[in-house]
């Protein structure tokens, strides 16, 4: 039940907000509003359109705010004269005019309330100075805030963009070295095939050499990893092979004949494939065959490389893809560890999916930045060395994230406002504080929570988003 009375302006003049105001003023506020006595329960919800101001007189008072679909406490106070509600009428339809937290009273308690409308009205005819700068100071800190966003983004993205192309870099390099290499080998293949088709030979022994040359191609295929002293050992063996059957150059063969599989054993056919005054020609056309083989497998190698650096720069950038979509996390988690490859170097990555989460409605792009924010922090927390762990898992309702590191730990005095805009722990010019701020209100957009577990050796960003997707769809 909700008790009203009129309110009288020597009541008005003993709350601070209005200590300050003329006789007149007190006047037509005490007109204007009313005292309420409320019963315990909820007074307003968050998201309602904002119809009242409310100043508390006796009692107490309760805000809160909807985080991953809880109710987070904002503020509990017993403190007369503390207000909330419709604060922002005076700035009319430039703003929404809805209430930007949940207001409870917790036991009876007794409110002057004041409509917005009458509320706006008083604000524009008595502080016409201050209501500018009030004005002034929302949207400057709202356009600020917009700016250094977008600065946070984009330094971002000019890391990961030199990363990037110092990844496509290496594989592009050496296709075009393979590829200046391949053409020597090709024009000394022909040479070579030139001289062998002008001797004197028999039909057999070409047929025998190309079935050799074909073999070869094949075992270049399916060549073993060897270990270095397993290299070692093959090539002492085949370069004394060689020099024995006064192949010249033995010790410049042996290597390549090695990485492509190939034993003494197998020198030993092509010796019976051929006569002494022969072999070293076709020795050296079969080395020519396997470098051309290695150096396509290069090329390959190289050329998929760069494919799959391409591909992983627009899962990452979401290029060509609505901003709101159903998505599989793992994707756009490789995509963030392929673009961070660089900063990560040589640190550990231990990837703990769970493949059978299903696909979830979310902000794509927006959540690669907030994986991005927690990985650059891990890997900067490790200075280079120590284990990052990339753990995905399901919640109840909600798919889980956890990014881990093995770094010193985040310090108890810093933990409370890591989630602070502006708050760092990085040394001057080396952080913006922003990163986590932006994370933070990323993952509350998707209706989702952040929290993190600290302990020297072992640090854990977790993020939980509803496998349903963010309320009431993708509409920002």
């Amino acid at each position: 039940m909700t008790a009203e009375r009129a309110v009288t302006a020597e009541e008005l003049r003993t709350l601070f907000l209005f200590e300050k105001l003329d006789d007149e003023q007190l006047g037509q506020l005490s007109r204007a509003g009313r005292l309420e006595v409320l019963e315990p329960g909820p007074v307003y919800r968050e998201g309602d359109p904002a119809t009242c101001f409310y100043v508390l007189i006796e009692g107490a008072v309760v805000l809160t705010k909807l985080s991953g679909g809880h109710e987070v406490e904002m503020v509990r106070t017993s403190h007369r004269g503390s207000y909330s509600g419709a604060w922002t009428a005076y700035m009319g339809d430039r703003v929404p005019q809805l209430y930007s937290a949940s207001m409870t009273v917790p036991e009876r308690s007794t409110f002057f309330v004041l409509d917005a409308g009458d509320f706006a009205r008083f604000m524009e005819e008595w502080f016409p100075m201050a209501l500018h700068l009030l004005e002034g100071l929302f949207f400057g800190n709202q356009n600020s805030r917009e700016i250094l966003d977008q600065r946070e983004r984009l330094l971002a993205l000019g890391s990961l963009s030199a990363g990037l192309t110092h990844e496509l870099n290496n594989p592009a390099a050496a296709a075009v070295r393979a590829t200046d290499s391949l053409r020597d080998r090709v024009a000394g293949m022909r040479h070579k095939l030139g001289m062998i088709a002008s001797g004197a030979y028999e039909p057999a022994t070409l047929q025998a050499l190309i079935e050799i040359q074909e073999e070869a191609v094949r075992l270049v295929a399916k060549a073993p990893t060897l270990s270095p002293l397993e290299e070692s050992d093959r090539e002492e063996a085949l370069s004394e092979w060689l020099d024995d059957h006064g192949i010249a150059g033995g010790w410049n063969l042996a290597p390549t004949f090695v990485q492509a599989g190939l034993d003494v054993a197998w020198l030993e056919r092509v010796a019976a494939s051929t006569t002494p005054s022969i072999l070293g020609g076709a020795v050296a056309w079969l080395n020519y065959t396997i470098e051309t083989e290695l150096l396509m497998n290069e090329i390959s190698d190289s050329t998929k490389r760069i494919s799959s650096l391409v591909g992983a720069a627009k899962q990452y950038s979401q290029m060509d893809r609505a901003p709101f979509q159903v998505s599989d996390v793992h994707e756009l988690l490789d995509s963030t560890l392929v673009m961070l490859s660089r900063k990560v170097g040589d640190i550990d990555v231990v990837k703990d999916y769970d493949r059978g989460l299903p696909r979830v409605p979310v902000h794509a792009a927006e959540l690669n930045q907030v994986w991005t924010n927690l990985i650059d922090n891990a890997v900067d927390a490790m200075g280079g060395r120590g284990t990052l762990t990339v753990r995905t898992y399901r919640d109840g309702d909600c798919l889980g994230v956890a990014i881990g590191d093995t770094g010193p730990g985040i310090p108890d005095e810093a933990r409370d406002r890591i989630f602070e805009p502006f708050f760092t722990t990085k040394p001057v010019g080396e952080g913006t504080g922003l990163g986590l701020d932006i994370s933070w209100r990323i993952v509350n957009k998707h209706g989702g929570d952040i929290r993190v577990e600290s302990r020297p050796g072992h640090t854990e960003f977790v993020v939980r988003i509803p496998l349903a997707g963010p309320e009431g769809g993708h509409d920002d």
